[in-house]
């Protein structure tokens, strides 16, 4: 048999590698950046940004790849696409709107056009790429930093809800009333015009919400719980009204929420406000965590500031950025 170099070899194994096969966290790290460098266009300053973030972590990846199980390939997931996902997904309109790949605007239909918005939001979960496996175990603060390392930061609450409902809105955020009672107010006042990024009735197996939670997986732990995650974009008809696709199901999403003006993403703060945890993930067509339509908004669940070292990260739960257009 012919001998094969061992960098070689290495990629030759991560190419044909299936669902069930472990490689390193590094390696398929490496993969990652090599697709988002060149599907993405990245600069190598931004990648080298992005490669200090994750080196500051033994967590951070597409899921621990010696108990994760994916439950489709992205060979599999692209065969299953009416049109190639560059095509699919490439959308020259918001592209010149949003200054980027994959990227769509955020604005209010009933009084805006998409070239009125203020901002954008990747169409998919990081690293914003159709047909890669979504990031995990990622902290809310590494998640901001990622964000921050290509120009782009994470979002507010409300512009997630705006995403995934179809319509930004203005802020509305209770400042005054404290965390559980701006939660009630705000949950009581979307609650009559409920609905998913999907439609107003939530549909098994229209999003990435088919996979199942691994058998070892003892609340939380990274030896014992896999991030059985789909490649993004493996469900085309799970999209928004905005066209943002994912917000339902693969990964649960970190966002910001404020507590007070001074902490809005939206406005320039940087210090930013405590944790919310958006969206279903990818077990929710067998098990029903939690409520987690458009707007509503969690329990302060593994509450922390954004920003603070020791913020929460978890198997099931990534991120997307948001990026300013004007």
């Amino acid at each position: 048999m012919k001998r094969i170099a061992t960098g070689a070899l290495a990629l030759w194994v991560m190419a044909v590698a299936g669902p069930g096969v472990a490689q390193t966290l590094q390696e398929n790290n490496e993969r990652m950046f090599r697709q988002m460098q060149s599907e993405r266009g990245l600069s190598n300053a931004t990648m080298k940004r992005v490669r200090q973030i994750f080196a500051g972590s033994s967590y951070i990846g597409q899921g621990n790849p010696a108990v994760t199980r994916h439950p489709m390939t992205p060979q599999e997931a692209r065969a299953r696409l009416p049109a190639p996902p560059e095509r699919l997904y490439r959308n020259a309109r918001f592209e010149r709107i949003c200054g980027g790949k994959y990227m769509a605007p955020l604005y209010d239909p009933k009084t805006e056009a998409p070239e009125d918005a203020e901002v954008c939001v990747d169409m998919f979960e990081y690293p914003n790429i159709p047909m890669v496996y979504p990031v995990t175990w990622v902290k809310a603060s590494e998640a901001a930093k990622l964000c921050a390392a290509e120009g782009k930061r994470m979002g507010d609450a409300h512009e997630w809800e705006g995403a995934s409902a179809g319509r930004l809105l203005e802020p509305d955020y209770f400042f005054n009333m404290g965390h559980g009672g701006a939660r009630a107010a705000h949950n009581r006042k979307y609650a009559p015009t409920r609905r998913y990024s999907i439609g107003q009735q939530w549909q098994r197996g229209v999003c990435a919400t088919g996979s199942f939670k691994s058998g070892s997986c003892n609340g939380g732990s990274f030896r014992g719980c896999g991030s059985n995650t789909y490649p993004a974009g493996s469900f085309p008809e799970c999209k928004s009204p905005l066209g943002v696709y994912d917000l339902d199901g693969n990964a649960a999403e970190h966002m910001n929420l404020p507590m007070s003006p001074d902490q809005m993403a939206s406005r320039g703060s940087r210090k930013l406000g405590v944790t919310e945890m958006k969206g279903s993930w990818f077990i929710w067509d067998q098990v029903r965590a939690h409520k987690h339509w458009s707007r509503w908004r969690a329990p302060y669940w593994h509450g922390s500031r954004v920003m603070s070292s020791g913020s929460h990260r978890n198997y099931h739960l990534g991120f997307r950025c948001f990026k300013d257009v004007k």
